[in-house]
C-alpha cells in the first residue's frame, strides 16, 4: 500500500472509519477529536489528500480560505466566540504531526495553556 492507502484520514473521508462529524462541505471535513486535549477539539482537514500545510500554499485553490471559513463555522456551532479558541496544524513529526494528512486542531472550551503537543 501507498501512503495515501494508508492515511486514516483519508479512509475517514471516504466513509471507511466512522467519526463524530461536526462539519462537512465539498472540500472540507471536520471532526471531534478521538483523544481530546480540550473540552472541544475538533480536527478540520481538506478532503483532498496533502501532506501539510506546504502543500496547501503551493495550490492557489482557495482551500486555505475553505479551512478559515469552516472552522469560524464551527466556532460559532460550539460556541466558543466569547471564550476564545485555538486554531493551528503541526508540520512533520518534531512538531507533533501524527497523521500525515493535513489537518487543523480547533481546541476551546477551558483556558488553554502554552505548552501543546
Amino acid at each position: 500500500m501507498n501512503g495515501l492507502e494508508d492515511c486514516v484520514f483519508c479512509k475517514i473521508i471516504a466513509g471507511e472509519i466512522p467519526c463524530d462529524k461536526v462539519y462537512e462541505n465539498d472540500r472540507i471535513l471536520a471532526f471531534r477529536d478521538i483523544q481530546p486535549q480540550a473540552p472541544v477539539h475538533i480536527l478540520i482537514l481538506p478532503k483532498r489528500h496533502m501532506e501539510s500545510v506546504l502543500d496547501l500554499a503551493d495550490l492557489k485553490t482557495g482551500l486555505s480560505a475553505n479551512v478559515i471559513e469552516a472552522a469560524a463555522h464551527i466556532v460559532r456551532l460550539e460556541r466558543l466566540e466569547a471564550s476564545g479558541f485555538r486554531l493551528l496544524t503541526n508540520c512533520g513529526a518534531d512538531a507533533g504531526q501524527t497523521v500525515s494528512h493535513l489537518h487543523f486542531h480547533l481546541l476551546g472550551g477551558k483556558q488553554l495553556t502554552a505548552p501543546l503537543a
